[in-house]
């Protein structure tokens, strides 16, 4: 048994620390946050358990688009002129990540094992933690305003296709018989039966956190600063307020503040925070019946337990800059106009925003496995548009190398020594 610091709780976190106590060993939960709370990437997640979600943000002809993400800071993706100069290292991989369809088809490869079965495997860490009424396995969609729309991401959908995943196409009469709410400018709509949803991501992770805590894992509100690592040994990790945390084995999945941690464990990565915002609509009653992500608004909407929420937007500029509430009322727009059925305007009592951040690698894969500094620490962070799909997998594995066993797919894509 290893006493095994796990630097995080969010998704990633809270599975791993579960994945752990099942494996035998010690865990301590590191964090200065409440899991699940609003600080959280996880608060604010989609819901979406996304098993298609293999394709990487870049696409083949994005880098012509870059004078307009600079020009629009409202449009869908915008980069914020004043954090240009610090995020161009990371744009230029993250651009050439997606350069040709061949590249973008190796990373859907890689990806999918790690996604595959979300919503079986999410399904038992809720059951096991008594919230098995969060997480639904019923398809995920996507809605276009016409065929052709379709067919304009055909290369994301014959690479998906390549990689196996399957689904049903349905004209104008077949979506609307599956989604009498939705607005009828949407015709044509794709349903992706494997896929899954969270009803409240939040509640969620904090219920597995929880449950890590009845098992006997230790939660302590406290940030880790660094690590004390002697002839490749883990032997301590360096904590917020000047002690340290003796332990044999360490985790690092603290999202979008994962990079100085890294870099401590002598691996220097090029992980960025892509923001994203999310509008609730506490309370509403004309509700989809199916997560669905609306192509013409670039969002995703998904019932939740409290009411409806649309999330979306990337925005590039950094963890400190202030939040552009503006992109939440353009999420806020969409969603009422998408939803005729929605009280219009929506009581303003009961709409809440937010914002959050995916910690994203430039090639669209997560950092999953040891450090370079010491196989005792494991990296297992930056998984981007996929950390809550990615999460029960992802701590299955952080076991399994914790535990010194193979991991159950292959990783070395995940690698954080891919960047050297």
């Amino acid at each position: 048994m290893r006493h095994v610091a796990v630097i995080g709780a969010g998704i990633e976190g809270a599975a791993s620390a579960l994945e752990l106590l099942r494996a035998g060993h010690q865990v301590t939960l590191l964090d200065p946050g409440e899991p699940g709370a609003d600080q959280a990437a996880s608060f604010g997640n989609a819901g979406w358990l996304s098993t298609m979600s293999v394709i990487p943000p870049s696409s083949p002809g994005l880098w012509k688009q870059v004078p307009g993400f600079l020009r629009d800071p409202l449009g869908p993706l915008a980069i914020r002129w004043s954090y240009f100069p610090r995020v161009l290292p990371w744009l230029t991989r993250y651009l050439l990540a997606g350069w040709t369809e061949d590249r973008v088809l190796r990373v859907a490869r890689k990806l999918r094992p790690l996604l595959q079965e979300s919503p079986q495997l999410h399904a038992t860490l809720a059951a096991e933690a008594g919230v098995s009424h969060l997480i639904e396995h019923r398809g995920l969609m996507h809605a276009y305003p016409s065929r052709a729309a379709f067919e304009k991401e055909a290369m994301g959908w014959r690479i998906r296709k390549q990689v196996g995943i399957a689904w049903t196409e349905l004209d104008a009469e077949a979506l609307r018989a599956l989604e009498p709410e939705l607005d009828p400018a949407y015709t044509f709509g794709v349903l992706i039966e494997e896929a899954g949803r969270c009803l409240d991501p939040g509640r969620y992770v904090a219920a597995l956190v929880a449950q890590a805590e009845r098992q006997g894992a230790t939660r302590r509100r406290i940030a880790a600063t660094g690590f004390r690592i002697h002839a490749q040994k883990l032997q301590a990790v360096e904590l917020a307020d000047g002690t340290t945390l003796d332990c044999d084995a360490a985790v690092i999945c603290a999202g979008a503040r994962s990079k100085p941690l890294a870099a401590r464990a002598g691996d220097f990565v090029p992980l960025e925070t892509e923001r994203g915002y999310h509008v609730m609509f506490h309370g509403a009653t004309a509700l989809p019946r199916h997560s669905i992500n609306l192509s013409a608004a670039k969002m995703v909407v998904n019932p939740m337990q409290d009411g409806l929420r649309a999330a979306g937007q990337v925005e590039i500029a950094g963890l400190e800059a202030a939040p552009n509430w503006k992109r939440a009322e353009i999420l806020r727009d969409h969603l009422q106009k998408s939803f005729p059925g929605l009280p219009n305007p929506y009581p303003a009592d009961r709409v809440t925003t937010w914002l959050g951040h995916r910690p994203s690698m430039p090639d669209g894969m997560p950092c999953l496995g040891p450090a370079s500094a010491t196989p005792d620490i494991v990296l297992a962070f930056g998984h981007g548009h996929v950390g809550l799909v990615a999460g029960a997998r992802t701590g299955r594995i952080v076991a399994q190398l914790v535990s010194g066993q193979p991991p159950e797919i292959a990783i070395d894509a995940f690698s954080p020594r891919r960047f050297r």
